[in-house]
């Protein structure tokens, strides 16, 4: 009878035991002590950081080191830098106004460097624009429309050439999206409008004054009547026209 061979027997490979912790540096435990004490209420907004020096005893490293970690916090809009006598280091706000100041800066700063284009934004804004007014058809509650009624109001009262008319812009529609009940989208409409203000970019007419002051009259009517289609169908109508209004301006 022929042997058999016998294979070598295969050893089992042991996964090693998984002990080690990726190493932070100072300014990253740093950063994260502090932004944990934010995030988990332990320091409120408003509440003022020690010092550059009190902070590099606490956590036994440099103010140099400290002072990055603030410089990231402050980037990541957690805190805010106050110069001066009285000033110092305060922590910011964590809610949908910190999103949307974040957003401002962002959008600012991306259009100031010429990283994207004014148009890009333009677009973005308008299609956001258009579930914002649907939403805040449903949404809407007394306290919305109060608001809305009254800035349509006093954009009926002024002329086209009053200082407030750009406020006044920013916030009716402003208004709309926070009536839309979405914070997060209304944190978008509210900072990429602060960016694409049309009005700023429009010769405005008496007649084009009173045209948009219609047209925002429309809107206001079809959030009343909570009415979502209606509602897209004059914000459209609107934005299309302000859009056509505006490329006309620029291409004098």
């Amino acid at each position: 009878m022929a042997e058999s061979v016998k294979m070598p027997r295969a050893e089992s490979v042991e996964t090693p035991r998984a002990i080690g912790k990726k190493v932070l540096r100072p300014r990253q435990q740093v950063e994260d002590q502090i932004k944990a004490a934010i995030l988990s209420g332990a320091l409120h907004p408003g509440d003022r950081l020690p010092g550059e020096v009190e902070l590099a005893r606490q956590f036994a490293v440099s103010r140099t080191t400290v002072r990055e970690a603030l410089r990231s916090l402050s980037t990541q809009n957690l805190i805010t830098k106050t110069p001066g006598a009285g000033g110092g280091s305060f922590v910011r706000s964590v809610d949908q106004s910190a999103l949307r100041s974040a957003l401002v800066d962002s959008v600012h700063n991306l259009l100031a460097l010429g990283t994207i284009e004014f148009e890009e934004v333009a677009i973005v804004r308008q299609h956001l624009e258009v579930p914002a007014v649907r939403l805040a058809a449903v949404n809407r509650t007394t306290e919305d429309m109060a608001e809305l009624r009254e800035i349509v109001a006093l954009q009926r009262s002024i002329s086209v050439d009053d200082p407030r008319v750009p406020a006044l812009d920013e916030q009716f529609h402003g208004a709309i999206a926070r009536a839309s009940g979405n914070r997060v989208l209304a944190s978008f409409v509210s900072a990429l409008h602060t960016e694409t203000e049309p009005v700023h970019y429009l010769d405005l007419s008496p007649e084009v004054g009173r045209t948009t002051v219609r047209q925002h009259q429309r809107i206001v009517r079809a959030i009343t009547e909570e009415d979502p289609a209606a509602g897209e169908e004059a914000m459209i109508e609107h934005l299309t026209y302000l859009r056509e209004h505006l490329l006309a301006y620029q291409q004098r």
